[in-house]
């Protein structure tokens, strides 16, 4: 998937590309409108991550000129400008999504994903399976092997996102803000209980283990070792 991103804060692009690399993505990246438009236009991206402040042409005239033009690439806006009126402007302008300063990667991702997989008509999804581990998210119940697993609200919000996120290292920093809503470190063993607990719950008592620690970086959730 080929993403352009159209942002003329260096370190910010710096730290968005080199995210978005290390979850697979080719990244391109302009650093005022005008190289923007001209790369978004002539391309092939898949999608394009524009700030609304830019020099040169911003950002909700870049959206305007290339859906004038018959450019489809999803375009998500960033923006400090968060009030309901800006949005719909943007919205309105032709953006698929936008998103507000500042902002969580882990949600910049999701939506980033969330926005690639519009390309065609998609249900819902209502299961998760890893190995033979299903979540029903309608009935709220998990199942290993068959055999039903109780868990806590937070217990199944902590599972919910390590299987959305199955083969991929999760960092501490993304279980906080994506199943704490903390968008900092309380200095706490919370996430180290939590998964403690998660374990004996999902792992103990079968052959296999699906929860991994990854030493350094966090936790995998993987049906292989």
């Amino acid at each position: 998937m080929r993403i352009l991103i159209i942002e003329d804060d260096r370190e910010m692009a710096a730290y968005l590309t080199k995210g978005l690399k290390e979850h697979g993505y080719t990244v391109d990246h302009a650093s005022e409108g005008r190289e923007g438009l001209f790369l978004a236009a002539t391309g092939d991206f898949d999608l394009l991550i524009i700030d609304r402040m830019l020099p040169n042409t911003d950002g909700i005239t870049i959206v305007k000129l290339l859906r004038e033009q018959g450019v489809n690439s999803r375009v998500l806006l960033l923006s400090a400008l968060g009030q309901v009126d800006d949005r719909v402007t943007g919205l309105k302008a032709g953006a698929d999504d936008y998103l507000a300063k500042p902002y969580a990667f882990s949600e910049l991702l999701a939506r980033i994903e969330a926005l690639l997989r519009r390309e065609g008509p998609e249900e819902e999804q209502t299961r998760l399976h890893i190995g033979d581990l299903e979540m029903d998210l309608i009935g709220r119940t998990v199942k290993r092997a068959g055999q039903a697993i109780d868990l806590k609200p937070r217990e199944f919000r902590l599972l919910e996102y390590l299987m959305r996120h199955a083969d991929q290292v999760v960092t501490r920093t993304m279980l906080l803000e994506g199943v704490w809503d903390y968008h900092f470190d309380p200095q706490t063993n919370v996430i180290d209980a939590q998964i403690s607990r998660l374990r004996q719950k999902i792992d103990k008592g079968f052959d296999k283990p699906l929860i991994h620690t990854v030493r350094g970086a966090g936790y995998s959730l993987r049906a292989t070792d």
